[in-house]
């Protein structure tokens, strides 16, 4: 499965209502640890058909951001059923990423 950006405008579809564990990374263009940790979260949302992964721009989504109470990007974090599961702040191994879900 592919990495699906989440927007304000398809976040409630594609995270709240969603069958599948979520897994979120928010992240910016500009930041080096984000730029790190994208290739693991990409080569996730590769590997597993059974959660769905998720890219929120947290430059271009402020509010989503600001929901979740993002201070420091790369911040991971794991919704299931609508409810905030699991969060992570930084670069985190892929074996780390996996336990959280």
């Amino acid at each position: 499965m592919s990495v699906i950006t989440v927007t304000s405008q398809n976040f409630e579809t594609e995270v709240i209502s969603s069958d599948k564990p979520v897994l979120i990374d928010f992240w910016a263009s500009w930041c080096g640890p984000c730029r790190m940790l994208s290739p693991i979260v990409d080569d996730i949302a590769a590997e597993r058909s059974d959660i769905k992964v998720c890219k929120i721009n947290v430059d271009d989504e402020p509010t989503l951001a600001g929901r979740f109470g993002i201070m420091s990007i790369p911040t991971l974090i794991v919704m299931q059923h609508g409810q905030l599961k699991n969060k992570s702040v930084g670069v985190v191994p892929k074996e780390s990423i996996l336990k959280m879900i």
